[in-house]
């Protein structure tokens, strides 16, 4: 499999539906990466790969990530 239809395989971008302004262009972005980065940790720990607390402390600091880049890309005023 080339390397550009593997990257699509594993990283697919999904299109945005939306206002597409810069920041939620941005959020999306990021979002999206936060997905797919989840997807692999939950993998890995089904497989075995990593043991269910550090898969727990990989997504919590992600989920920190997003939530920070949320704030600072979109404002605090939004759904937090």
């Amino acid at each position: 499999m080339p390397d550009s239809e593997k990257d699509q395989f594993l990283y697919p971008y999904r299109s945005f539906h939306g206002e597409e302004t810069l920041p939620n262009l941005m959020f999306d972005a990021n979002l999206q990466e936060f997905s797919q980065r989840v997807g692999m940790i939950c993998a890995l720990e089904n497989g075995g790969k990593i043991a269910p607390q550090d898969a727990y402390r990989e997504i919590k600091q992600l989920w920190h990530k997003l939530k920070a880049s949320k704030e600072s890309i979109l404002g605090q005023g939004e759904n937090s």
